[in-house]
């Protein structure tokens, strides 16, 4: 059994990264920028952007944080998203999700411009991806294509069974993994809430890859030897022993299912490691696409 380590290819393309950066810092290029908006005081999201910021600076990038408060009206919101649309100094615009409830999540997202829209939510980038054209794809999916292209793991004629349908996850690696190309060419199956019992589906995975938001569902017994798990999952649950009082767990049970998987992400450490390295790669296509490199 092999650990993907989602930490070191994320610390790979970050380096990678900061080499492409300072070579168009040096031929006089400019330097990408990234701009992240947050409404409110949610602890994760703030958390999340500020990781963002850091790893912005780490590589060279421009980054700016525009924090408003919970009551910013919606109007509000979508012309600051078009003051960061009219500024070339900015290659990519993400809005921390979720929102608060008075604001439409779809609306803003729609207010970005498809060219800056690095997180891959916008409807022009997601019709893109699904009829196979160079887009931005979202940052978890992309991750996960990256690990498995890494890793060197065959995905062509596989088949990979899709535990979850979100738009961020489920659906799009979906979609990603059925284009007829390199690191994809996959026989995929989505499955849900609706399927009586999702281990008849999950027994027959070579690539399971698992994104429901339920702490230790997938369990040995509902995987085959051999499989490929890619855990998507984190969850929060109690562990007395814990200095903190809970631990971070996966969708998946890591301790049973490692036992019969040829390769598997952990959490923490796994994919959720991928998604601001992608985020910061989809910056750098922007900046390259936008400045016509």
């Amino acid at each position: 059994m092999t650990i993907i380590d989602g930490k070191k290819i994320s610390d790979e393309i970050k380096s990678e990264l900061k080499i492409k950066v300072e070579e168009a810092k040096s031929k006089g290029l400019g330097v990408p920028g990234l701009t992240a908006i947050l409404v409110g005081e949610d602890p994760a999201s703030q958390v999340y952007v500020n990781s963002k910021n850091k790893a912005c600076e780490k590589i060279g990038m421009n980054s700016v944080v525009e924090i408003l408060p919970e009551k910013t009206a919606e109007t509000e919101l979508i012309e600051i998203v078009r003051k960061y649309n009219a500024d070339k100094n900015t290659n990519g615009i993400l809005v921390q999700l979720p929102l608060p409830s008075h604001i439409s999540e779809q609306k803003v997202i729609e207010a970005i411009l498809p060219e800056k829209d690095v997180d891959g939510f916008h409807p022009v980038n997601v019709g893109k991806l699904v009829i196979g054209l160079e887009t931005f794809y979202p940052c978890t999916p992309y991750g996960i294509v990256e690990l498995l292209k890494r890793y060197k793991i065959e995905t062509s004629g596989k088949h990979v069974v899709v535990v979850g349908r979100s738009n961020i996850v489920g659906k799009p690696i979906a979609n990603m993994l059925l284009q007829k190309n390199e690191n994809a060419n996959s026989i995929v199956t989505v499955v849900h809430s609706a399927a009586k019992d999702i281990s008849e589906f999950t027994k027959h995975a070579d690539i399971l890859i698992a994104a429901i938001g339920k702490p230790n569902f997938i369990t040995a017994g509902m995987v085959k030897e051999g499989v490929t798990v890619i855990d998507v999952g984190i969850n929060r649950i109690d562990s007395p022993e814990s200095k903190k009082g809970y631990k971070i767990v996966g969708d998946v049970d890591f301790d049973s299912v490692s036992q019969k998987a040829a390769y598997i992400t952990p959490v923490p450490g796994g994919v959720g490691r991928m998604t601001i390295a992608m985020l910061l790669q989809n910056t750098y296509n922007a900046f390259i696409k936008q400045n016509e490199i």
